[in-house]
């Protein structure tokens, strides 16, 4: 007579291991790739001309996963212009910190800045803070305030070189840091709005060039 096995008690019944409890989906996503891609877009179209759906596709994320991640489409475009300022400053620090003939150092930053503004897989964006927030500005306080903020540190730190300059001789006595800080800030301003109109790299250079011998003087 066949007799019925019978079942496994506490004691013999095999072990088996915890799963681990799944937390719902994983992001498939970067939030600063993300970033990235939102801010080339902010800086080829501007504001106005982008539209959640733009953001969303060129992102890959849809717009509540926008929404959950950046906030609505103006928090997004704050976010932006705040990574594109991070980028652009640790782009010229170590040109405003170290030690340099003033010449050379603005020669730096004028050629860092035009590498950043004739970027663009589809043709030059020029200066996201001239070109894009400035018009922004106009009508929204907190834009209005970063990009206030972002001329006076542009301001201060083109002072702050040409101080230095003076202390080293390389400028007259009668060199105004500040007055000069303004012509170099405003070149930068120029370059940023014709590279934006496609101007040529080698036009761009010979306008830095000329500003650099206003402010320094020609090269003897």
């Amino acid at each position: 007579m066949v007799q019925k096995s019978k079942p496994p008690t506490a004691a013999n019944k095999p072990e088996r291991r915890d799963e681990p409890k799944r937390r719902g989906r994983p992001r498939a996503y970067e939030p600063e790739i993300a970033l990235g891609k939102a801010l080339d877009l902010f800086r080829k179209q501007g504001f106005a001309a982008t539209s959640l759906d733009d953001l969303s596709e060129a992102t890959g994320m849809n717009r509540p996963s926008l929404y959950g991640a950046f906030g609505d489409k103006r928090e997004l475009y704050i976010k932006s212009y705040q990574r594109y300022r991070e980028d652009a400053r640790a782009s010229m620090v170590e040109i405003f910190r170290q030690e340099m003939p003033v010449r050379q150092r603005l020669e730096r930053i004028y050629a860092a800045a035009l590498n950043i503004y004739l970027s663009g897989e589809t043709g030059p964006r020029g200066c996201f803070t001239v070109v894009t927030a400035a018009s922004e500005a106009v009508s929204d306080p907190e834009i209005r305030a970063m990009v206030i903020e972002g001329l006076t540190e542009l301001d201060k730190a083109f002072a702050n070189c040409f101080r230095r300059a003076k202390e080293k001789g390389e400028l007259p006595e009668s060199a105004d840091p500040a007055a000069l800080a303004q012509l170099a800030s405003a070149t930068i301003h120029t370059i940023a709005i014709r590279s934006r109109a496609r101007v040529p790299r080698k036009e761009l250079e010979a306008i830095v060039k000329g500003a650099i011998d206003v402010m320094v003087g020609g090269k003897g």
